[in-house]
């Protein structure tokens, strides 16, 4: 079905008045023209089509303020949803989330990464399905899957540039071929730059603050969210600190780069350094041969965490190192805050937390302007995973999109949206 002339000629709008709903909770029309500095009939008409629509419901009368009490709206949580689908290393997980960003239904699985994607993304596709139906979201109601996973891509074709975890899957179309499985639309998408704008959807930073987020899994990667939105550059490939050359004279590293920081403060890293120690590594029976490097750093971190001298002094020296790799982020973009998330931070976040806002504090050159401060994700382990879903539902508010009649569709990479 075609879309109506008025639905057609205001997505920037709609999208507008849909994202202050979102931050706001619940809120008048009245505050609503307010905040947006639109006219009281254009909100009243847009606010007519959301409801129409379903995707906001009345929430009561606000507070006296001298006259008639004034009706609230405030976004309908099971209007839509979005599925998101984290590709890591050695774990594949997968949430469905409302549409107020809450996730509804979580599942993990590993084995992905030892089968060619010809075998794996047929995998996945049926662990979506299974999820949704057990969750019984309808199908209708699905904007759309986001998958995230580790850097480079081509978002705009949905291909991983990268031979993680195997050479077959470079240059794969991840994400074409996955929609096909599944007959839903995939965005592809940075597992960092997913986790943090789902800060951004949960309302845990300012709405137009500059804000940077660490994350670290099995690797080490970073994103930078602008008012809302997802700094992005000519590719779409920014922020990645893993591969900020700490060491001019270091290792090569498979990137093309030499002395990379995930090189020596990603869990891999640990784990080596950690097999090196052999005390430490014959206390915490460390195996040589693991090859879930998570599993392995988790030993390191619960030991650090229990007082191991050595385990910490390691956990330590790389919480240092990635303080040197915020202490960049924040000087290059001016954050206000630096957000951790993923599996690695989730085992030995304080750690980490506190040594990176030590580093900042002491050597941050805009630290006499304004503080940066360094917080643990709201989303924990799987803030990439719901990032993802909230990258789908961010495409429904900034363009408008969502009536189950038109269909999801997929955000092209540099799109341009119609004022």
């Amino acid at each position: 079905m075609a879309r109506s002339p008025a639905w057609a000629s205001r997505p920037k709008t709609r999208g507008l008045v849909l994202d202050v709903i979102r931050a706001a909770r619940s809120i008048s029309r009245v505050e609503l023209a307010a905040a947006t500095g639109l006219t009281g009939a254009t909100i009243s008409e847009v606010v007519r089509e959301l409801l129409g629509d379903g995707l906001v419901v009345e929430a009561g009368r606000g507070a006296p303020t001298g006259g008639k009490p004034r009706t609230l709206v405030q976004l309908n949580p099971t209007a839509r949803y979005g599925v998101g689908v984290h590709l890591e290393r050695n774990t594949c997980v997968i949430v469905v989330v409302d549409l107020a960003g809450r996730p509804v239904a979580r599942t993990s699985f590993q084995g992905v990464a030892s089968l060619p994607p010809e075998r794996a993304l047929p995998m996945v596709a049926a662990q979506v399905d299974a999820l949704l139906t057990t969750a019984a979201v309808e199908r209708g109601k699905v904007l759309g899957v986001g998958l995230v996973s580790y850097g480079p891509q081509d978002r705009g074709a949905g291909v991983l540039l990268t031979p993680q975890p195997t050479e077959e899957w470079r240059d794969h179309p991840v994400a074409p071929r996955l929609a096909e499985h599944l007959g839903l639309p995939v965005l592809l998408d940075n597992d960092a730059a997913a986790a943090a704008i789902g800060e951004y959807w949960l309302g845990a930073v300012e709405p137009h603050s500059t804000y940077g987020c660490i994350y670290m899994a099995t690797g080490i990667g970073g994103g930078v969210v602008v008012g809302g939105e997802v700094y992005r550059g000519s590719s779409s490939n920014t922020a990645e600190i893993g591969h900020i050359s700490i060491d001019v004279h270091g290792d090569d590293c498979p990137c093309g780069n030499v002395g990379c920081l995930e090189n020596y403060a990603g869990p891999s890293a640990l784990v080596r350094q950690a097999l090196e120690t052999p005390g430490l590594a014959r206390r915490l029976a460390l195996d040589p041969a693991a090859d879930n490097f998570l599993t392995e750093f988790a030993r390191i971190a619960a030991a650090a965490n229990a007082g191991d001298t050595e385990a910490r002094a390691l956990v330590e020296r790389s919480a240092r190192y990635l303080g040197h790799a915020a202490v960049t982020l924040a000087v290059l973009f001016d954050l206000d805050l630096i957000v951790l998330a993923g599996q690695s931070f989730a085992v030995a976040g304080s750690t980490y937390q506190a040594v990176i806002q030590q580093e900042l504090d002491r050597r941050l050159f805009s630290r006499r302007a304004h503080p940066v401060r360094v917080v643990p994700s709201v989303n924990g382990s799987d803030a990439a995973a719901i990032g993802g879903a909230v990258l789908v539902l961010q495409s429904e508010l900034t363009l408008g999109r969502g009536r189950p009649e038109d269909g999801p569709r997929p955000v092209p990479a540099g799109a341009a949206e119609a004022p």
